[in-house]
């Protein structure tokens, strides 16, 4: 028997199906499944799965979970789209657009009128299409790219001007909106071509990381152990890489974390207006994880967990060493050469390290959590890939090569923590630190005090950073008197305008900091229907009731990310760009938890 918490199996898949099949809720020939994971928090010896159903003979959507325990349907909800969203992106939708596109004359006609008559040269790119309309229909935007060869970078081609409406369950081209008229660049971009990449350099010397006696952790099923650390690794269709259960010396830390959602809003205000992608709520991106390889995505002695997910019509699907696990030398931990005692003394740090890739269209993303023997937790996101490109330059983009550019954007992420600081009870202080007046206690002016402001309901926890302060927000337990501190990077919310169409959708990204009361129902920061939902869902709603969160069972919602303002550099394909948060031990140790870690074995720190 597994943990309540293990990522579905594939015969457990398998059953839900037979389940929903029972009871006139899939039926093979029209309903499709656009997510099907385990229902968390897990019914008490309830083992239950939840999925997304849609008719696609009606358009009907229906939100259902099933009991594998009792071997029946605990709820079935049906969905009204124009008031709670579309069910995110099929796989199947992004394959039947081409020939959608491709079947109508005025898709050809468009695409001679730029010179191009052959269009299985022409990618039309489905994309979500926001909630501009009434939300009846369940839409794609399309975009056009041409691919000259089978190799050939289609990004480095953008058919501008163009957008088709495709209604997804009448599966036709609904309307065509051809705008203007622009050269499609021509240059090959194609990065392993020798002549686009020039010669290969000569070979950096190579770097073994071996661990002769054998890794630190230990791997039981999902549960990791390492060191001080004791956690579950999970994963998931849509928010990707989950650890349940954290702790550290055997004190609970978090009960769940993980980045349930992330948007990137493009900022051109022309025909692509309506360009922003909400990943994990829209299109899954969980199931989009790369099969890592050994040596390049991880080095050192890896150990792998694979993952299930299922395809749309809920048959699993298996991707083989999707999560990576292994130990890394992080630098110096401590050092001190003391001038009196004539002590030398330098221990070094190791960080142990959980991490999955997506790859999501054009964008590929990394998703770390580090572990430290110092207690510190650390989130990062890589971000990599191809920039989304256009032939239209303007004041909202750069220009990458001849005719080619693309739009400044943002990768906003948000990273849902369950707190459980020593226990379940927390609260949360805003820590700023600041310089003082001087003054009869500042004579001088070199004062420097931290204000510590405790945030009593959901209303008062809806913060922003502010680096001038060092501002940061501290998890407290009260009744041990233990903390941990989150410390967010300095970057930007959303910059889409509080009364947009994303504004009103993305409004989780408005701000760094959210608190909740814990509610096992709120799961995602946008609302668990995103696609082309009207707005209002998520955070903004999880908060309307303005509860008390001083010393109660509560989550954390950190919104982090970047202003990309594309390079030439990032072209053709782009150099990682990281960002993340750290959550560090403040007074939950009594000393320096490394202090008793032993000088490095075998002489290794003689010269």
């Amino acid at each position: 028997m597994g943990h309540p918490l293990d990522p579905p199996a594939a015969e457990e898949y398998l059953t839900g199906r037979d389940i929903l099949a029972k009871a006139g809720l899939y039926q093979e020939a029209v309903t499709r499944f656009a997510y099907y994971g385990l229902d968390e928090p897990p019914a008490e010896g309830d083992r239950r799965l939840r999925a997304f159903l849609l008719d696609l003979s009606s358009g009907a959507a229906t939100d259902v979970t099933v009991s594998l325990t009792s071997n029946d349907v605990v709820r079935a909800d049906i969905l009204k789209p124009e008031r709670d969203g579309h069910l995110p992106i099929l796989d199947s939708d992004l394959q039947r657009v081409d020939d959608i596109a491709q079947q109508d004359p005025r898709w050809a006609q468009a695409m001679k009128n730029r010179g191009i008559t052959d269009l299985s040269k022409v990618r039309a790119c489905p994309m979500t299409a926001g909630n501009f309309t009434d939300g009846t229909r369940r839409l794609v935007r399309v975009l056009a790219f041409r691919q000259d060869s089978e190799h050939d970078l289609v990004w480095a081609h953008p058919i501008d001007g163009i957008t088709g409406y495709v209604d997804l369950i009448e599966g036709k081209l609904i309307e065509l909106r051809d705008e203007f008229t622009v050269p499609v660049p021509d240059r090959n971009w194609d990065y392993d071509d020798p002549e686009v990449r020039g010669p290969y350099q000569e070979p950096l010397k190579p770097i073994h990381i071996t661990q002769p006696e054998g890794v630190g952790f230990t791997l039981d099923g999902n549960r990791l152990r390492w060191r001080d650390w004791d956690l579950r690794v999970g994963f998931d269709a849509r928010e990707g890489l989950i650890l349940h259960d954290i702790s550290v010396q055997g004190r609970p830390l978090i009960r769940r974390a993980s980045i349930p959602e992330m948007v990137v809003p493009y900022g051109d205000p022309r025909f692509r207006y309506w360009q922003a992608y909400f990943d994990t709520g829209e299109y899954g991106l969980g199931k989009w994880a790369n099969e890592l390889t050994r040596g390049c995505d991880c080095l050192g002695e890896i150990a792998y967990l694979d993952v299930t997910v299922t395809d749309d019509q809920g048959e699993p699907r298996v991707i083989k060493q999707a999560i990576c696990i292994h130990e890394e030398d992080a630098g110096v931990g401590w050092k001190h050469t003391d001038i009196f005692s004539g002590s030398q003394q330098v221990r070094r740090q190791r960080r142990l390290v959980v991490s999955f890739f997506a790859t999501v269209g054009n964008y590929d993303y990394g998703f770390y959590w580090y572990f430290y023997l110092d207690g510190r937790v650390e989130c990062e996101v890589k971000m990599t890939g191809v920039l989304f490109t256009s032939a239209s330059p303007g004041p909202y983009t750069t220009t990458l090569a001849d005719g080619l550019t693309a739009p400044v954007h943002q990768h906003l992420f948000c990273a849902r923590l369950d707190m459980s600081v020593d226990g379940p009870a927390n609260a949360v202080e805003e820590v700023d630190v600041t310089g003082l007046p001087i003054g009869e206690d500042n004579p001088y002016g070199n004062a420097i005090r931290q204000h510590a402001t405790r945030l009593h309901t959901e209303s008062q926890a809806q913060r922003s950073t502010d680096p001038a302060k060092n501002r940061t927000w501290r998890i407290v337990n009260d009744s041990t008197g233990t903390a941990y501190t989150l410390q967010p990077e300095a970057s930007a919310g959303l910059l889409a305008h509080k009364d947009s169409p994303l504004g009103k959708r993305g409004e989780f990204a408005t701000k760094a900091l959210w608190v909740t009361r814990y509610d096992p129902a709120h799961r995602y920061p946008a609302g668990d229907f995103v696609n082309q939902h009207p707005g209002g869902a998520g955070l903004p709603s999880y908060s309307t009731g303005d509860r008390d969160i001083d010393n109660q069972d509560i989550v954390l919602w950190h919104t982090f990310g970047k202003v990309h303002v594309p390079r030439r550099e990032d072209w053709p394909v782009m150099p990682v760009v990281s960002c993340g948060f750290t959550l560090r031990p403040t007074g939950f140790f009594d000393r320096n938890p490394m202090l008793s870690l032993p000088p490095e074995p075998g002489g290794h720190c003689e010269p």
